[in-house]
């Protein structure tokens, strides 16, 4: 199917490790955050107009894993982002602005459920079009 860089092409194991990487690196800003740690959005080395290559780095973070481990991880990751959400209170998450005018909620939103709405119609298409 179409990759997150223009041109490329990815499997459907790199759609689990891209939902992967966005999962864990959410919980790596949670966790800095928590620490009173800086948060290098949206990653170190990487800008916002940069996140093609930041998908490669995320199929390539998570390429020694077989598919059933990566579904796995997914699966783990998953549901610790969910226990932490979970765990933070509407203030925290709502009631003011974490990166620039958005809030911890919102950021986690845009990172995480964004990139799963992206996944699912990435592979209606090409289901789709396999027939």
């Amino acid at each position: 199917m179409q990759g997150h860089v223009v041109g490329t092409m990815m499997s459907p194991a790199d759609l689990v490790a891209y939902l992967i990487g966005w999962n864990e690196l959410v919980l790596k800003w949670l966790d800095r955050d928590d620490r009173s740690e800086p948060v290098d959005f949206p990653e170190t080395g990487f800008k916002w107009n940069e996140l093609g290559p930041l998908a490669r780095k995320f199929y390539a973070d998570h390429e020694a894993l077989d598919w059933p481990e990566r579904l796995e991880r997914l699966r783990t990751v998953n549901e610790q982002l969910v226990s932490t959400i979970t765990d933070r209170s509407d203030e925290e998450l709502y009631g003011k602005g974490w990166y620039g005018k958005w809030t911890k909620g919102r950021m986690i939103q845009f990172n995480t459920s964004s990139p799963y709405a992206n996944a699912r119609a990435r592979l209606r298409k090409w289901l789709k079009a396999l027939g």
